[in-house]
């Protein structure tokens, strides 16, 4: 299984490992390994993580507490205090250190300074929440920045929800016709 980035924003793409939050959430962070394989996709994370069951824990309340404020952001509500706690909490470790050579640029650092950059991520996505929406198919909870012209985008991705909803409206304009 590979992950789905397309939320502009890491923290937000974390909060996009539950699949749907309606009917039946799907998880796919479920054990340690998962977050490590989610970890190694993400490019903007330092490069073989090793996580254990502490950080694997305190990455899932941190995907839980950046998806509750966006949402508290998006109904404009006040931030939820455990949410604010914890993601503030998380921020405050030292996030990764960072290197230019020929190739580019290099992370280095721990699970903690990983996580420390997620909540910062989206931290950074709740100051900017004219861009921050939810994904308009009607199954999919996924949270992203819009930055495109006229702020028209609908769905978080045309890959996995654009196309099926495209083509859901093709289908049923045709069986109406």
């Amino acid at each position: 299984m590979s992950f789905s980035f397309v939320s502009g924003n890491p923290g937000l793409d974390l909060t996009g490992t539950v699949l749907t939050r309606r009917d039946d959430p799907v998880d796919l962070l479920e054990q340690p390994s998962d977050l490590e394989r989610w970890m190694a996709e993400c490019r903007e994370l330092p490069a073989g993580l090793t996580v254990d069951n502490a950080a694997f824990h305190l990455a899932l309340r941190l995907r839980e507490a950046l998806y509750r404020l966006t949402l508290d952001r998006l109904h404009g509500r006040k931030f939820d205090p455990n949410a604010l706690g914890v993601v503030n909490d998380v921020a405050a470790a030292p996030p990764p250190g960072i290197s230019l050579d020929d190739t580019g640029l290099t992370l280095a650092g721990d699970v903690s300074a990983a996580l420390s950059l997620l909540a910062r991520s989206g931290m950074t996505a709740l100051a900017d929440s004219d861009h921050i929406k939810e994904c308009g198919r009607p199954s999919c909870t996924r949270l992203y920045l819009d930055r495109s012209r006229g702020a028209r985008r609908a769905w978080c991705g045309m890959d996995e929800c654009g196309n099926r909803v495209k083509a859901a409206a093709y289908r049923a304009r045709k069986r109406s016709a």
